[in-house]
């Protein structure tokens, strides 16, 4: 994150937290604890509109201590919010920290290549300030 940046809270649930960063984009730290999936849609639709009201296109996720995706949560994000997100609300690149758990990484890896003909492009990192770097490098 640059020196001269501020983060905003726009949601905090069990499920995590959104926040916009005046760096240009958008936050998600998902938390350890179970979530509700009315929880994760709040956080998913929070940031659909964030996106789309600042005029943004990127989003770091942190997962590091998440928990994984539920087959529910994994279908609502692959077939309506991540559509949706893209042609919508502009999104367009996604830098993951990723989580340590091994079943959250492969819950996220099949959402992440479940729309190979959308424009996004993922990347995963181990650490923020290597996803606050990259994101910060993308075009628009």
């Amino acid at each position: 994150m640059q020196e001269d940046s501020t983060v905003t809270t726009l949601l905090q649930n069990t499920a995590g937290q959104v926040l916009a960063d005046s760096a240009g984009f958008l936050r998600l730290h998902w938390g350890p604890q179970q979530r509700s999936f009315a929880d994760t849609r709040a956080m998913f639709t929070t940031a659909a509109q964030a996106l789309e009201r600042y005029g943004w296109r990127c989003m770091l996720i942190n997962q590091e201590s998440m928990l994984p995706f539920t087959p529910q949560e994994q279908q609502w994000i692959s077939t309506d919010w991540l559509p949706g997100a893209v042609l919508t609300s502009g999104y367009r690149f996604g830098a993951v920290v990723v989580a340590t758990n091994v079943l959250a990484r492969l819950a996220t890896s099949s959402i992440t290549t479940s729309a190979p003909t959308l424009p996004l492009r993922y990347r995963s990192f181990d650490s923020e300030a290597a996803a606050t770097s990259w994101l910060l490098a993308q075009p628009g």
